[in-house]
Order: C-alpha cells, then structure tokens, then sequence
C-alpha cells in the first residue's frame, strides 16, 4: 500500500463528524482515502448521498493532515505497518462486519489471515479452574491444529493466560489494543507483549495519543470477534466484557463456544447462562471445538500416544487417566462406575496418582487430571 495512500485514510479518521460505519462507507464507496481526499470539495460527484452536514465537514482537512504527518512519522520510526481497508494484509473476515476500521495498525510477525483464527475471553478474574482450561485447551488445540492464530486483548486473567499459553505451545498470538502503539496497558504485561511481536504482533485502531478509556475496550472487542472465526469465553461473571464479545461474535454470524462451570461460582456464572440461553455451544475440550467447527485436524490421537504421556501407570491407573482425558473433574463414585472398577480399588490408585503429581483432588469430592 502506497504511503500517499495511508496518510490520507489516517486523515480522515480525524475528520470527526462521522461515525465508524459512516468513515467505512466513505471510504469504499470512494475507493480510498486518498480518493475522498482528492473529492473533498465534489464529494456528492462520487458519493451522491452525502448530507449536507458531511460534505462541509469534509471541506476541513487542515487539523486531519497535521495530524496523520505526525503519525506518519511514528510508525516510520518505529516500524509499524498501517494496514488501510483496501490492505490485502488487512484482516480479511473482519471486512465482512459493517462497523470494521478504516484502517489498523499492526507491529508484529503473524499472518492476520491465517487459516484458523480463534479468539479467547473471559473474566479479568481467572480462577485456577479458568488457567487450567486454557492450559488444557490450548495445548491440545496445538495438537490437533497447528495453523491457528490465537486473539485476545492482553487484559488481566483470561486474556493473558490465553497469550501466554499460546506462546508456550508455539502459536501465534495477536493482542487487539484499547489505546495507541505508543503505550502499553496494563503495563505488567510488558514482557509478554515483547514476545508477542516476535511471535505474533500487536493490533489497534487507535492511532498514538490515544489512551485506554473506558469506551476504547467495546470498540476494542469488535475487532477481536470480528477478525475470528470463533470466539470462547472461558469464564465470565454475570456481567463483563467477555460477554460483551460473545454478543458481538453472534452479530457477526461468528460460531460462539463457552466452558460450563460449577452451579454459583462467581466467574462461571456469564458461561453457564449464555450457554442456558442458547448463546454459546457447550464445549469441555479442544476435541469438542475442532469437532463442532469441523477443522481439518493433523492427528487422531491414538490410545498408544497417550499411554506414552505417563509411562510408568499400571493398567488400573491408566484406565483412571484415560476416563479422566475424556471427561475431566469426576467424582470418586463416576470414575468407579465407567471404570469398571470397585471404590476402594479406584480410592487406593487415586492416591497413587496423586503422589505421582497425575491427579489432584478438588473440592466436592472431584478429581482433577493435570
């Protein structure tokens, strides 16, 4: 994309008397911001209905053009890419939404058109229950489907979690900014975001000086569902901004999942209502999302593989894992049911899973597979 291009797509996102869905109008309609700009005095020659309000607002590009030098100038510096809507870089399933940025602005490695793309939210809050679903999950997704870009918006709890998950397993992983490219909030995840541009990048609509207000975060979260295929809401409260997501991710026709969580805990509350009212599908694993997405997947996951996991399991054991792999957190009686084994037999190996660090026991009598 030609510079010219780019610095006046950024001027006009300064014009402020129109809204998002009214700039992107524009802008196609136009054929681009430098097109706007050249038309600025004929606007109603290529886009016949215009208002009256908006053909004098776009008369004015004085303020709009010192500004987008300024810009300019920054992401020259420091090497950031600005990736106007005509960008064939420019997330390609977030054209599909009517309110999508004019343009974005990007510093990072990662292919924002990968071929799966999956965004992850939920509770600034995340319980031990909420990091181990997302070890869990993330882990086996990387099994079953290396080409996945995973998406979040480097908040506290679920949204770093998911970051720092994807990083372990060796995935890609896009961090969509409430602010500027000049800053970074919350600042203690610095080091994270670090190693997110080398293996993934950082995304924004919002152009330097721009600070993480209150309102910054909605419009933040379009583009998160927007630019996915899905969206999962790992843990949620009643109310919160994973919520707001999944409403998004459904007014984009996106696919919506969420993890169940116990009946009055706190931050499961948002996920088992949503899937109550039929606003998310229900999934425990990876192998139910890639199963209800029907994702090519690379591995079938063989009994011998998994057998490999814990080599020195007597077959009474691995019968309890291998139940436990299925459908985690199961009470004592569960597991001796589908086990077929008696209680006191499935007491003794539970014991010894746990002094082997395989299991661990959870309030209400549950067992845990780590």
């Amino acid at each position: 994309m030609n510079e010219q291009e780019i610095f006046y797509t950024i001027a006009l996102t300064r014009i402020g008397f129109f809204n998002i869905a009214q700039a992107l109008m524009l802008y196609q309609e136009a054929g681009g911001g430098q097109s706007v700009y050249e038309h600025r005095n004929n606007i109603q020659d290529i886009v016949p209905d215009c208002s009256p309000r908006l053909v004098e607002a776009l008369r004015n590009w004085d303020d709009p053009l010192k500004r987008a030098a300024v810009e300019m100038e920054f992401i020259t510096k420091h090497q950031i890419h600005a990736l106007p809507y005509n960008d064939p870089a420019y997330p390609q399933r977030l054209k599909e939404c009517a309110d999508a940025p004019v343009i974005l602005y990007y510093k990072g490695t990662a292919d924002l058109n990968q071929k799966y793309v999956v965004n992850i939210v939920g509770t600034r809050h995340c319980t031990l229950y909420g990091a181990d679903l997302i070890k869990r999950f993330v882990s086996r997704l990387r099994q079953l489907c290396p080409q996945v870009l995973i998406v979040s918006g480097l908040a506290y709890g679920v949204d770093i979690n998911a970051h720092r998950q994807a990083l372990e397993n060796g995935y890609e992983t896009v961090g969509v900014l409430a602010h500027g490219l000049d800053q970074l909030y919350p600042h203690h995840h610095r080091d994270t975001a670090a190693e997110m541009v080398k293996q993934g990048g950082l995304l924004t609509e919002f152009m330097t000086q721009t600070n993480a207000d209150k309102g910054n975060f909605v419009r933040r979260n379009r583009i998160v569902a927007g630019m996915s295929d899905a969206c999962i809401l790992v843990e949620s409260a009643a109310k919160g901004g994973g919520l707001i997501t999944t409403g998004i991710a459904r007014s984009y026709d996106r696919d919506v999942f969420a993890f169940p969580g116990a009946v009055g805990a706190p931050y499961s509350e948002g996920c088992n209502q949503l899937i109550r009212d039929n606003g998310a599908a229900l999934i425990t694993s990876a192998d139910d999302f890639v199963k209800a997405m029907g994702w090519q997947t690379t591995e079938e996951r063989p009994e011998a593989v998994e057998r490999q996991l814990f080599p020195d399991l007597t077959p009474e054991e691995q019968s309890i894992v291998d139940v436990l792999q299925k459908t985690n957190d199961l009470q004592l009686n569960i597991i001796s049911v589908q086990t077929n084994l008696p209680i006191h037999q499935v007491t003794a190996q539970l014991f010894s899973l746990e002094m082997k660090g395989v299991v661990r026991p959870l309030a209400g009598g549950m067992y845990h597979l780590m």
